[in-house]
């Protein structure tokens, strides 16, 4: 099944969607997607890493479309989970605390958000009956193996406490499958990109913050040598992913856990040549800024990129969009919303 033909299946068939982190930057585009489609929205989160703006954002790129309704709740508390998922057909769970650094900062807070909320929500979607549970695993599951492309039924060991709670994750759905006969289905994402991606903050990812910066004027700080890789996937690629993996044939998706990426790997070096080509072609730099090298951070992969066959079999799943087509959207949005003139 194609992502137009999913599209279609549920604009004739709508159904009530539970999206948790949805304030965040993915779950605001998955928002967006959905609404477009016809769809009944229950959106949950707790604004921690999330934004008001993206689900402004989101329901004004919607217009009118669909039916919407905001939760704002922990996935730490049963009790709003099990009040989110009453009534749901689906639920897409992206809510989690990110970030290799930060977890590494304070892994009890991240084992507490990313673990047994992602269990709480397991429960309340088991005990009100919902339909299937698509949920967001990561690449960095794959840890210290060192094989690539990554294979999705071979990982290695976890690098950071942020990886542990998601190769945890990947462990609770699959004993909760086994022993409830829930439909559950993991997307291991391969670093997401995209609009209302937040550029601020100690633990902003790459793309955003290099972006704010040079916009900005400031320094940019590469961690190692620059040569550390990775498969960079555009969000829409990841919306498409959950669509698909939503309606999917229960016989191709359920219990199965997915690479969502491009398949191409791209290094930090040339992802910051290609930002730096990308603002100077509009105007928002003068010419070329060099960047600072830093020491190689704890818990960091040094090359990654992943292999998409199964999901193009099993979930029909096509990335539209590759690294310079996502970049260039991309960067079309943080010059319309960053709103800084060039040096």
């Amino acid at each position: 099944m194609q992502i137009l033909e999913a599209s279609s299946v549920l604009e004739h068939h709508p159904r009530r969607f539970l999206v948790t982190g949805a304030t965040g930057f993915i779950g605001s585009n998955l928002v967006e997607r959905l609404l477009r489609l016809g769809q009944t929205v229950i959106a949950l989160d707790n604004f921690i890493t999330g934004h008001q703006r993206n689900l402004d954002l989101a329901l004004a790129g919607a217009g009118k479309r669909g039916n919407f309704e905001f939760v704002n709740a922990d996935i730490r508390d049963l009790a709003a989970c099990r009040s989110a998922c009453a009534g749901v057909d689906f639920v897409l769970h992206q809510a989690a605390l990110g970030s290799v650094p930060r977890s590494i900062a304070d892994p009890l807070l991240s084992h507490d958000c990313n673990v047994n909320g992602f269990l709480n929500i397991l429960v309340a979607a088991r005990d009100a009956g919902v339909k299937r549970v698509v949920y967001a695993s990561s690449s960095s599951v794959y840890g210290d193996h060192p094989d690539l492309p990554k294979v999705e039924d071979v990982i290695g060991k976890p690098l950071s406490p942020y990886a542990l709670t998601k190769a945890i994750n990947e462990q609770y759905a699959d004993v909760f499958s086994r022993s409830y006969a829930m439909e559950l289905v993991g997307l291991r994402y391969f670093n997401v990109f995209g609009r209302r991606q937040d550029p601020a903050g100690p633990y902003a990812a790459v793309m955003p913050k290099w972006t704010a910066q040079l916009l900005h004027g400031e320094p940019v700080e590469i961690y190692g040598d620059g040569e550390t890789s990775r498969d960079f996937c555009y969000v829409d690629n990841v919306v498409d992913a959950n669509i698909l993996a939503a309606t999917a044939d229960s016989r191709q998706a359920a219990g199965a856990v997915f690479n969502v990426a491009v398949g191409e790997r791209t290094t930090l070096n040339s992802l910051y040549t290609a930002i730096v080509d990308g603002l100077v072609r509009r105007g928002r730099l003068p010419g070329p800024v060099q960047p600072i090298y830093r020491a190689f951070r704890a818990g960091d992969v040094r090359h990654s990129i992943a292999d998409i066959r199964l999901a193009r079999r099993q979930l029909g799943y096509e990335p539209r969009f590759d690294l310079a087509a996502g970049l260039e959207a991309s960067l079309d949005w943080y010059c319309d919303n960053l709103g800084v003139s060039a040096r």
